[in-house]
């Protein structure tokens, strides 16, 4: 459950940057209804359309915003993505939490499903303008693609489950959790060795032959997967799950405990949580995103942590 909601912000402006190639381009059509929606209920509002990679991470990191301002993400988890980094590396930033919405009419999804928002329009709709938020934590990423860093709000996903994001992010005529089922299916049969990782966290440090690490400030990764069951997105901490390498067989049955988030009695999986991580590549090297966004392919070494409560979230 999430956390008690704060007093609800002011009716102040929503500015919803919405990506019209999310969920493989149906997004574009919900921006008429969410412009309807919010002109029947007399909302102060400006839809700004996306017009490319990166886009929504300017126009965030460029509006005007003030306390009651509202900078909703209208798409996917790469969406989200994006608008947080730009409301996080604002050239002045702000002296209060940035307010952050969003409508998740994209293709995953994620987010959206610990933030208790509804994939369905219209109810997505109402929570947005009743403005009631909490606290959001967001990690940081450095490494790979990103030596000076990058925000996320659902987590990074490290080994086996990165590769499968990959192949179905190829998948054309495949969407959302077929996709991801899809993606698992080709990458056990060419079942990749795993890099040895040597994880240090807070106080403590473990190494293994790691076939998933999941660092999570959400819950779910790939439509299907509860990569961090207990996860919370205001507990200043991200929750690790790390699975050690296994056959074709036990992978089946790891996949089918992370769709039920019980991957924990698969045997060989490490639990816990804490605010600072530091994962080295001793062998091999590590295929790693955030949010869905690539961080390495193949990289030797990344720092993560927890930043807490620098957003507020417009929640249910």
């Amino acid at each position: 459950m999430l956390d008690a909601q704060t007093e609800p912000a002011g009716k102040g402006k929503l500015l919803v940057i919405l990506n019209p190639i999310a969920g493989k381009g149906t997004a574009l059509k919900e921006a008429p209804k969410v412009e309807a929606f919010l002109r029947d209920r007399g909302e102060n509002y400006e839809v700004v359309l996306t017009k490319g990679p990166g886009d929504a991470i300017e126009i965030a990191r460029n509006c005007p915003l003030d306390r009651d301002t509202a900078v909703v993400a209208a798409g996917g988890d790469g969406t989200c993505n994006e608008v947080v980094n730009g409301l996080l590396t604002r050239k002045e930033p702000p002296p209060f939490p940035p307010l952050f919405g969003h409508l998740p009419i994209g293709r995953g999804n994620d987010f959206s499903c610990t933030a208790g928002i509804p994939e369905d329009l219209e109810p997505a709709l109402e929570i947005l303008i009743q403005r009631k938020n909490i606290p959001l934590d967001a990690g940081f990423v450095t490494g790979g693609y990103f030596p000076e860093g990058r925000y996320f709000v659902n987590g990074v996903g490290i080994g086996f489950d990165t590769k499968v994001g990959f192949e179905a992010a190829q998948m054309k005529r495949v969407h959302s959790a077929l996709s991801y089922a899809l993606g698992a299916i080709i990458m056990m049969i060419r079942l990749d060795p795993s890099p040895r990782l040597e994880i240090t966290y807070d106080d403590k440090s473990l190494t293994i032959d790691a076939l998933i690490v999941s660092l999570m400030n959400g819950r779910r990764m790939g439509g299907t997967f509860f990569m961090g069951p207990r996860a919370s997105l205001n507990d200043g901490a991200l929750d690790m799950c790390a699975a050690t390498h296994r056959t074709r067989l036990q992978i089946c049955k790891l996949i089918l405990g992370y769709t039920k988030g019980t991957q924990e009695a698969c045997g060989g999986v490490t639990v816990d949580r804490a605010v600072n991580y530091r994962l080295k590549a001793l062998t091999g090297g590590m295929a790693a995103h955030c949010d869905g966004e690539t961080v390495c392919l193949d990289g030797k070494e990344l720092s993560i942590h927890c930043r807490p409560g620098v957003l507020r979230l417009i929640s249910a």
